[in-house]
């Protein structure tokens, strides 16, 4: 792929699927959520017209695929003042219960027992232009990096709350970590859900994204600034997922971000509050 087709893949697609993985952290357990009201609020649950299927059907019902259209609301880049609108395609499958495919990449559930998970998984980090806004001008890309990490989860009845790590291999080369938790309730064929999150980074995570080189500053305009590691933002979201019927289901979902510490301070930053929507229709096979 040359570098004008990576700038276009990037522009058209890509910002769209940043703000989803953002939007649906930890996103696996938010797509099994979907199943969760299919199977328990659905005529005949898991068994529902079984005999209709067969084949290719028959698999993808079995690896609960789901895919659709979506569209995210959400600032130009992490700490900009103005929205984008972006459209992304929506997928997401499960096999045997063990590895999810999803817009962030892929995980592995390696260990199960008493409301305790392990997920580990590989993605990726879209990196940053500087044509993404006027604001970036002249600050260079921070480019696309390989990303593995690790979940460590604990679900009690409705309450769940996790720890990840993710490290990034190439573009930033940072560390992440978030900590976080959340509440879902089912009523009927609506999923409500609500859930708050911290988000901590190394200081190559803030420095690529927050940081100004006294070279950046002559090219951008904008004063030069060390970020240090240190915690990024806190996160709050709320989400409404509807089951139509046994295949189609539409989802809703609201967020906002709080950029604190040296992120805050950055002269990137032109806002700390940073709200997010989104909207989805997806259909599960």
């Amino acid at each position: 792929m040359s570098f004008l087709e990576t700038k276009l893949v990037r522009a058209r697609l890509l910002p769209g699927l940043a703000t989803l993985a953002m939007l649906s952290s930890p996103f696996q357990s938010r797509a099994a959520d979907a199943v969760a009201i299919e199977e328990t609020s659905m005529p005949g649950g898991k068994d529902f017209d079984q005999a209709r299927m067969g084949g290719v059907r028959q698999s993808l019902h079995e690896w609960n695929v789901m895919i659709g259209p979506g569209v995210t609301y959400s600032p130009e880049f992490e700490g900009a003042k103005d929205m984008k609108i972006m459209p992304f395609p929506m997928f997401s499958a499960t096999f045997g219960g063990v590895v999810a495919v999803d817009p962030r990449g892929i995980s592995v559930r390696a260990y199960e027992n008493a409301g305790f998970s392990v997920d580990l998984r590989g993605g990726y980090e879209l990196g940053r232009s500087d044509d993404d806004a006027d604001r970036l001008e002249g600050l260079g890309d921070v480019d696309m990096g390989g990303v593995i990490g690790a979940t460590l989860g604990y679900k009690y009845g409705p309450v769940e709350v996790y720890a990840s790590i993710d490290k990034t291999i190439g573009g930033s080369d940072g560390l992440t970590g978030t900590f976080g938790t959340r509440v879902s309730q089912q009523y009927d064929r609506f999923l409500f859900s609500l859930g708050a999150s911290a988000t901590v980074v190394d200081d190559n995570h803030m420095e690529a994204y927050f940081g100004v080189t006294p070279r950046q500053s002559t090219n951008s305009g904008l004063d030069p600034y060390k970020a240090d590691a240190g915690i990024k933002r806190f996160d709050v979201e709320a989400s409404v997922t509807y089951m139509v019927n046994d295949n189609w289901l539409v989802r809703g979902q609201l967020g906002v971000g709080f950029l604190t510490g040296d992120a805050a301070d950055s002269p990137i930053v032109q806002r700390e509050v940073q709200p997010t929507a989104m909207f989805m229709v997806g259909y599960k096979f």
